[in-house]
């Protein structure tokens, strides 16, 4: 038992100085660093500023899609329930494409509603949306939402820019990277082997740009909403893999 806590305490102590420039930057943001229990992860937690509170956090990846470690972020917007929009890797989503309609073709029709996050359902719930402007979106992304329209507001702009220039060096063809508009926040997830400061510094500038560009289309939503569909009549509208 005690040879177990001094290890745990000496794992612990190396990890808090390894990601020390993260925590300095975290706290020089007025946020708050904590590692987690095992020490083998930790979370950032910023309550205040634009554009809106942000939770930061790096450790043992939470979906089975994303090997290994990931970082994943979620900023608290407060936005219209019915803004749901996601930017994929292609690679990714066509993996999860083939997963998704494997699992609900199966006789276990049910487990797939309820067991399939919404990353996975949203690939044959909404309509993908085709970026006019430039051919790195369409080749590197796969981009979705309740409506082409706000999807096309959302991502033509500035998140568009940032989302190429970001498939320079941060997100690599192939690599796993989920970027998500649901139940009025923005959430962020990505592979990410070991917590490196300037990787980490540019995914939050890029969540913030998208939290912005959010903000701006959310304007476009009636208090009606977006449609009047729901989770299980989308769901009777599915495409095969690969489908348009």
């Amino acid at each position: 038992m005690v040879v177990k806590q001094v290890k745990h305490w000496l794992v612990t102590r190396a990890n808090a100085a390894r990601w020390r420039p993260i925590q300095e930057w975290a706290e020089a943001r007025g946020a708050e660093f904590m590692l987690a229990e095992d020490g083998q992860g930790f979370q950032i937690e910023s309550r205040q500023g634009q554009p809106g509170p942000m939770r930061i956090e790096w450790g043992a990846s939470q979906r089975s899609y994303l090997p290994g470690f990931e970082l994943r972020m979620r900023c608290e917007m407060g936005l219209h329930p019915d803004l749901q929009l996601m930017v994929v890797c292609r690679t990714l989503m066509e993996e999860l494409e083939r997963a998704v309609f494997e699992a609900y073709t199966d006789t276990l029709k049910t487990r797939a509603d309820t067991d399939t996050p919404e990353e996975m359902r949203w690939l044959v719930m909404f309509p993908k949306y085709n970026p006019a402007h430039s051919q790195i979106l369409r080749q590197r992304y796969g981009i979705v939402g309740v409506t082409k329209e706000l999807t096309g507001a959302w991502i033509e702009a500035d998140l568009g820019e940032a989302l190429v220039q970001a498939s320079q060096d941060l997100l690599p063809e192939g690599h796993p990277f989920v970027l998500m508009c649901l139940r009025g926040n923005l959430y962020l997830r990505t592979e990410m082997t070991e917590a490196e400061l300037p990787k980490v510094q540019a995914l939050v500038r890029l969540i913030e740009t998208a939290a912005r560009e959010a903000q701006r289309v959310n304007g476009r939503l009636s208090e009606s909403g977006a449609w009047p569909t729901t989770t299980s009549i989308a769901w009777t509208h599915v495409t095969r893999p690969g489908d348009a």
